[in-house]
């Protein structure tokens, strides 16, 4: 998929017209939509890839580099309070929103190939800024912990953070504004993410807030600052910084 195309196409469709809402249910993924899937999914780790029972959250979660992504409840995204102002700032909103909980689309909705495309990446950018509400609250910072743990967030790669396992952080809430970057609690300085699929995702899906907030919502896990400096040397000298 074309990501700068579909962006763009995205931008635009924000400035016309709306979708029209879809309102019935479903437990599986819309068939409108699947083939897409499938063809986006070529590569995913998924063992569940082209299954019919696998359910949309599952599948975009275990693409390869949304690693860093947990899985967020259906009941949280069934909350209107969860999703305020969301609609204004994702295009087709009402088809994202279905495609995301698993529900049919309405009966006599045919999309045109350019407008699945369209519809499948509002949904992973509805979900995106559906996550970054979702890890501030208890549970999401839960099943945030347990990735930390795992060090699925990738490794601090300064020498004298030891190896300490990271967090993600956007540099901006607003979508588009800068990809998302790992955190070391330890040196509390940001890095890019060793893994090109990650590097690309939207920092505004994590947002600014959530590392530090899951620092002290643990605040046991809190590493020391490093005890040691990397001294520039010349000959066993000591290089002088020039005044």
């Amino acid at each position: 998929m074309d990501r700068k195309r579909i962006n763009d196409a995205l931008d635009r469709h924000l400035r016309g017209e709306r979708s029209s809402p879809s309102t019935s249910r479903a437990a599986k993924l819309p068939s409108s939509t699947k083939e897409q899937l499938d063809s986006d999914s070529e590569q995913d780790n998924s063992a569940s890839e082209g299954d019919d029972d696998t359910f949309w959250i599952n599948w975009f979660c275990n693409l390869r580099g949304n690693e860093f992504f947990a899985e967020v409840d259906d009941d949280y995204i069934q909350d209107d309070f969860n999703m305020c102002g969301l609609s204004t700032q994702v295009p087709y909103y009402d088809h994202a929103l279905d495609l995301i909980l698993d529900l049919e689309p309405v009966q006599g909705d045919v999309f045109a190939e350019e407008q699945n495309e369209l519809i499948v990446a509002a949904a992973e950018t509805l979900y995106g800024l559906v996550h970054a509400r979702y890890i501030l609250t208890t549970k999401g910072l839960a099943a945030m912990l347990d990735k930390f743990k795992n060090c699925d967030f990738g490794r601090c790669p300064r020498v004298s953070c030891g190896g300490q396992p990271c967090l993600p952080v956007g540099q901006s809430d607003v979508p588009r504004s800068s990809t998302v970057k790992i955190y070391c609690p330890k040196c509390e300085d940001l890095y890019y993410p060793r893994s090109k699929h990650q590097a690309n995702i939207d920092g505004a899906f994590f947002g600014t807030t959530f590392p530090h907030l899951f620092m002290m919502a643990h605040s046991h896990l809190k590493p020391p600052k490093p005890s040691q400096q990397y001294v520039p040397r010349i000959f066993g000298f000591k290089v002088h910084k020039k005044t």
